[in-house]
């Protein structure tokens, strides 16, 4: 059942239609991932203005802080150990402190408010690298930028030493749907990364989590890769949509791209079920053309990653960030003053 055409008008701006829900099922965002278009664009944009009228972007910053050798398998990722022969990705040992506040500096300076960090570790461990990490996150919050890290799965204890540390926000995606999951990524289950965004959640840190599309899923797939995320309570604060970049040398490289619609359709679809929070535009954007983006932000979007790089793959120039943002009449977000 389409749910465009089984509720009438009026029905739509009733209560049930504004309550934030995280029960939805599988058929009802099938529905929605294959409603008609614009019908589906309607109600995202309708929802979208009711929770964020105030029409801003938030720009996020990514960098690679440690990069290469990890022991994951995930099909599409160049920096696994298991594909590093034919990806030809160097390994970089972790980054100095003043190294990545140098590269915050720099990308406040271009606009950016949030600075993700990233590190290829299929765990983060105690010790001096974590160390490390807390003192770039302090380093980045007195910078007033928001700090967000992933560096794979964390404990109990040190979600709450990166909260104490001043970390606003972790990222740890669940990728695809918990049935597909295992076509992708074996050496880490499901049920791991759930454990993570729990114990960030339980320390108080914003939840980043997100997933990808076209290493060939299907609409069911999609439909249940949204729905886990819409069932958490509270929803994630930011939710990053990425787009298959296919690269060489790893299982996934002869994948066709994602068709721009399709992610049109999923921001589109994460927006209605997750009203309140930042949908993130990432990977896969430097393929779309000028309209795609701004078909994506009308849709929903209201968060891109902004830089020339996103940790090892090519991003948008962001001098024609800006001057796209500016054009579609949108504004910058600033940086949370918490």
């Amino acid at each position: 059942m389409n749910p465009f055409k089984a509720q009438p008008r009026e029905a739509e701006t009733g209560r049930e239609r504004r309550a934030t829900r995280h029960d939805w099922q599988t058929f009802e965002i099938v529905d929605l991932l294959e409603a008609p278009l614009f019908d589906l664009i309607d109600e995202a944009r309708a929802v979208h203005r009711r929770y964020h009228a105030d029409g801003q972007v938030q720009l996020a910053s990514l960098l690679s802080i440690k990069t290469g050798a990890c022991p994951e398998d995930c099909k599409y990722c160049p920096q696994s150990a298991h594909y590093a022969k034919k990806t030809g990705l160097e390994r970089e040992s972790l980054l100095d402190v003043e190294d990545v506040l140098s590269k915050a500096r720099i990308a406040k300076d271009a606009g950016a408010t949030r600075f993700c960090m990233g590190a290829a570790w299929r765990q983060v461990k105690d010790g001096p690298e974590f160390e490390k990490v807390l003192d770039m996150v302090r380093g980045v919050r007195d910078l007033e930028m928001e700090a967000c890290v992933t560096l794979g799965m964390v404990t109990k204890d040190q979600a709450g030493r990166l909260a104490e540390a001043g970390l606003t926000a972790y990222n740890h995606n669940l990728d695809t749907s918990p049935e597909f999951y295992n076509e992708i990524i074996t050496t880490r289950t499901y049920e791991d990364r759930l454990e993570t965004i729990a114990n960030v959640r339980s320390a108080g840190v914003q939840v980043c989590c997100g997933g990808i599309i076209g290493m060939g899923e299907s609409i069911e797939d999609r439909a249940r890769l949204l729905q886990e995320l819409a069932t958490f309570d509270p929803h994630p604060e930011s939710v990053p949509i990425n787009a298959l970049v296919p690269v060489a040398g790893t299982p996934l490289e002869s994948q066709a791209k994602v068709e721009p619609l399709e992610l049109v359709r999923m921001v589109a679809a994460a927006r209605i079920l997750m009203p309140a929070s930042f949908v993130r535009l990432s990977a896969g954007r430097s393929a779309l053309t000028r309209e795609a983006q701004i078909l994506c932000f009308l849709a929903g979007a209201n968060s891109i990653f902004y830089g020339d790089k996103l940790l090892t793959t090519e991003n948008n120039d962001a001098a024609d960030d800006r001057a796209l943002i500016e054009e579609a009449g949108l504004r910058i977000k600033p940086a949370c003053a918490s």
